[in-house]
């Protein structure tokens, strides 16, 4: 990618997120086309999105594919890793080689070492005080982010937990983090559909998804509305 083409991607990206600032916008469509984007900004391999829910327990609401869905699984169950004390302390948590983090988070470096990834960047979802989850790109090679693509991945991510927020401000929702854990509960429908699609279409997962996710936009229907007609044999894509 050209530093011109980097540039234009990078002001769409905004653009799009600022549109959900003043519009109805599906939280979990947003938060996906953020994870694919990023990974292209910032020559990431794959990139990965968690929130914590009402309770405050944390899930992966948005992947790039499968494999960066389960390493963010994989910390999630060891609780630790960078993306879990990205959230937890909400700083920026860079991790340039995977391979040597052991005395850090003993329990992740097993996982991390069969991931395949080489380094990991997690940057916190947060607004103030606040912090309702981490951005995550996972790189294949080791190495850190240039202190540009630092800074532009943060403003992303804060833009991305406006969005998040002022959502909650426009429907005038008891809370943001009802508001976040009516986005996990959409988003276990979706994996429904998705193991649905994939099994009748003979696809991988990341196929499924993409099925759903590309009727969806075409007939203009929140992507849960399209995963609950799946799930329920109503509509098949």
């Amino acid at each position: 990618m050209t530093d011109r083409d980097r540039e234009t991607q990078l002001l769409q990206t905004f653009v799009t997120l600022a549109d959900s600032l003043v519009t109805g916008f599906d939280t979990i469509d947003v938060l996906q086309m953020l994870v694919e984007r990023t990974t292209a900004l910032f020559d990431a391999a794959d990139a990965g999105i968690i929130l914590a829910g009402s309770t405050g327990d944390l899930e992966v609401i948005a992947s790039t594919n499968e494999r960066s869905k389960l390493v963010g699984l994989l910390q999630l169950r060891a609780g630790e890793g960078p993306c879990v004390e990205s959230y937890t302390t909400g700083s920026v948590v860079s991790v340039p080689d995977l391979g040597e983090i052991d005395d850090r988070w003993p329990v992740f470096a097993d996982l991390a070492r069969d991931s395949g990834y080489g380094s990991v960047h997690a940057i916190p979802l947060r607004l103030r005080h606040q912090t309702l989850g981490s951005l995550n790109l996972f790189r294949d090679t080791t190495g850190t982010l240039n202190p540009d693509d630092a800074t532009a991945a943060q403003a992303l991510a804060d833009v991305a937990t406006i969005s998040i927020l002022q959502e909650r401000a426009l429907r005038e929702i008891d809370s943001t983090r009802d508001q976040l854990q009516r986005a996990l509960d959409s988003r276990v429908v979706i994996e429904q559909a998705k193991g649905v699609v994939s099994y009748t279409r003979s696809v991988d997962m990341d196929e499924a998804f993409q099925r759903i996710r590309q009727h969806a936009r075409a007939n203009r229907r929140p992507l849960v509305e399209v995963a609950s007609d799946i799930v329920a044999q109503r509509l098949t894509v």
